[in-house]
């Protein structure tokens, strides 16, 4: 019997706990994918934005923004400029809809783009949701692109060789999950 990368992936994240069974077998991974569409809880996003300090003045960048949680919360709680990166083009124009639903345009948007594709030198956030691989793959456009002090936001998977300048574990919503907040200039292992 041959599987399929996304059922693989599938199976690799039910059993770590990151995803029902449905996504195993339904899912449709796109070969550019650094990790799989698998959902924020929004008070895990609340408390990602809050531990990277977001202010007023920041732009988030959302790397694999899927249905824009982290997005639109950082432009209406926030009140953040933030934009989201996404292959999806469903997931993009749902989450397009759903700014101009809220009538924050003038903080929020989605780039149906591949995150290598997207300037992100006015990033002075950046959050993401990749597996260990896809922040292994990710870190050299970060490193190459973003100024000093930009934090770096990463939930459940760290970003090696890298230190945290903070991590917290937010227990329940379903299961523990690992925030890991960097920052540009501070996060070379000593």
């Amino acid at each position: 019997m041959t599987v399929s990368s996304s059922t693989r992936v599938g199976m690799a994240l039910m059993i770590a706990g990151l995803a029902p069974l449905a996504w195993a077998q339904n899912s449709i991974v796109d070969p550019r994918s650094l990790a799989p569409y698998v959902p924020t809880p929004l008070k895990v996003v609340e408390r990602m934005l809050q531990l990277a300090g977001v202010e007023k003045t920041d732009t988030v960048y959302d790397l694999g923004s899927g249905d824009g949680r982290i997005v639109i919360t950082a432009a209406q709680k926030f009140g953040a400029k933030a934009v989201g990166v996404e292959l999806d083009r469903i997931l993009v124009k749902s989450t397009e809809d759903r700014i101009r639903e809220l009538k924050i345009e003038d903080r929020a948007r989605i780039l149906n783009a591949n995150i290598f594709d997207v300037d992100l030198s006015q990033a002075s956030v950046v959050t993401l949701y990749l597996l260990t691989s896809g922040n292994e793959t990710v870190k050299p456009k970060l490193e190459s692109s973003l100024k000093p002090g930009t934090r770096v936001v990463s939930h459940d998977f760290q970003i090696a060789g890298w230190v945290p300048i903070r991590s917290e574990t937010l227990k329940g919503h379903g299961r523990d999950h690992k925030i890991y907040v960097y920052e540009i200039g501070k996060h070379s292992e000593q």
